[in-house]
């Protein structure tokens, strides 16, 4: 019975984060019809105030993203939470932190560039939407359902031990270490029209990624040891590297 509920409470936390992840695409592209998104609604806060509160928003999900991601953090947590729902807790803490970003964001609409209805609006416009299918692509590459917290809530189901780790380095890996996150960078600053709150939320989701990959891979390091050394000697973070 209660590894049903911990199945269940898996596929929860991951269908609310298809959705959040969905608005997210949406809220940066700033879709038509949504009720909030990069730059709209108009803004009622000055402009420092709302930068301010922009600013906290992306700390508190770099904060949630990257600390409950720490391995030392895990042990402690799945003293409180079931090892099986461990990942799947992350992921809806996750999807909530990015929740209430969209949902307390504060637009400043200050135009900094803007090359819609031209070429050059046509080529961001293609830039962003392959920066999402990069970032989607990079999560099957490895272990979307893993990833995402599914598969262990499965395995606890069926009673199956988890695959031992491997460095896997398929397709987009064998080019950069992390092109989930060079998927990101893509997508949020690939716009045709650039505004002041939108170069924060760029530039503000920039600095943590940054900051995550040296966590991230200090941590693969300690999995992975000198198998990982000697391929992040060989290939570059974000963007390929040229030369060795």
């Amino acid at each position: 019975m209660i590894r049903s509920i911990h199945l269940l409470f898996g596929i929860v936390a991951y269908a609310i984060f298809l959705l959040v992840f969905l608005y997210l695409v949406g809220f940066v592209a700033d879709l038509p019809g949504l009720p909030t998104t990069v730059d709209r609604p108009k803004p009622h806060a000055p402009i420092g105030l709302a930068a301010a509160i922009d600013g906290a928003l992306i700390l508190l999900f770099g904060l949630q993203h990257s600390v409950m991601a720490r391995q030392g953090f895990k042990r402690a947590w799945t003293r409180i939470v079931p090892e099986p729902i461990e990942r799947s807790t992350y992921v809806l803490f996750a999807s909530l932190a990015l929740v209430l970003m969209v949902a307390l964001w504060q637009p400043i609409p200050v135009t900094l560039w803007d090359l819609r209805g031209g070429p050059a609006g046509v080529l961001l416009w293609a830039l962003f939407g392959a920066g999402w299918l990069i970032v989607l692509l990079s999560t099957f590459l490895l272990n979307h359902f893993e990833l995402f917290g599914l598969q262990q809530v499965w395995n606890a189901l069926r009673d199956r031990a988890a695959n031992a780790p491997q460095l896997r380095q398929p397709l987009f890996y064998r080019l950069v270490r992390h092109p989930l996150y060079s998927g990101f960078f893509i997508a949020f600053w690939a716009t045709p029209h650039m505004t002041v709150g939108h170069l924060l939320l760029a530039a503000g989701m920039s600095v943590y990624m940054l900051i995550a990959i040296g966590y991230e891979e200090r941590d693969l390091i300690g999995l992975f040891g000198q198998e990982y050394e000697a391929y992040r000697g060989r290939v570059g973070k974000l963007v390929p590297r040229l030369w060795r």
